[in-house]
């Protein structure tokens, strides 16, 4: 291994770390005096912030642009901080990274005509198979209603992945106009019409969701897996990425200290391998 892939496997690691901590964050933001929209508009706020400076010739001031961002931005978020009200971590582990594959090959599928080879459809299948096994063994109508706002989620974002791919979006300006881009649509409504909840919020909250949200999940995470991804490319990245929803599922358990029963366990287990067999790594 060459000096520049072991770089490329440490910044994989390192964006698996970031979207394992943004299913424990988010969830620590739901039960916490903020509401999913302040959520948002820390996120969008800080995000847009450090991605202002890119924005030069980046920003899409188009009907593409103002999808990319009503769906990969506002969308996803809308269902995604909702959802960590009602479910736990160890659900979401499930129900976010480990979902997201199926629903991007559903749309891809779907848009862009795309055909699967036999074992990776033996993951997407596995994936659904995991996803089956956590929605069963739910506790109560609250723990439903999170669930499916999180698949909620996972359509918004397989379907924005898709049309970046379809419309041939740049990463950084696909970064850029999402991240701009939802804080010009988001911020000026939340600050006019939404509930004031954010300046009752305690400062430990709003650092920890603002800091989070706004600069790991939003910049970080994202520059560490293009990196990773411009050395080892997209399938090994995507295998490493199937360390997500085992990795956030445990520590849920150990830090959240969230119950983690055989079936939920099972789930984790069998969408993990689910996500490495979609991946594609294995047909080389």
């Amino acid at each position: 291994m060459t000096s520049a892939e072991k770089q490329g496997l440490i910044a994989g690691l390192l964006a698996v770390a970031c979207w394992s901590g943004f299913v424990l964050v988010s969830r620590l933001g739901g039960t916490s005096a903020l509401m999913p929209l302040d959520t948002m508009a820390l996120r969008f706020l800080v995000g847009a912030s450090l991605l202002l400076p890119f924005a030069r010739g980046r920003l899409w001031w188009n009907a593409r642009g103002f999808w990319l961002a009503l769906v990969g931005g506002i969308g996803y978020c809308l269902f995604v901080y909702q959802g960590f009200r009602y479910t736990s971590a160890v659900h979401a582990a499930v129900m976010l990274p480990g979902l997201i594959p199926f629903g991007a090959a559903l749309f891809s599928a779907l848009i862009l005509g795309e055909r699967f080879a036999p074992l990776r459809l033996v993951g997407l299948l596995a994936i659904a198979l995991g996803a089956a096994l956590m929605l069963s063994s739910m506790n109560g109508a609250a723990s439903l209603k999170g669930d499916l706002l999180l698949i909620g989620a996972v359509l918004s974002w397989a379907l924005y992945t898709v049309l970046a791919k379809r419309w041939q979006v740049p990463p950084l300006t696909g970064a850029v106009t999402t991240g701009v881009g939802s804080a010009l649509l988001f911020l000026p409504a939340y600050f006019l019409f939404a509930p004031m909840t954010l300046v009752q919020a305690p400062w430990r909250d709003l650092l920890l969701q603002g800091f989070y949200q706004g600069v790991i999940a939003t910049v970080v995470a994202m520059l560490l897996y293009l990196r990773a991804v411009a050395t080892i490319g997209p399938s090994a990245m995507g295998a490493l990425m199937a360390l997500v929803p085992v990795a956030s599922g445990l520590a849920a358990a150990a830090l959240l200290a969230e119950p983690l029963a055989a079936q939920e366990a099972a789930a984790l287990l069998v969408t993990s391998v689910g996500a490495l067999l979609a991946s594609g790594l294995l047909r080389r």
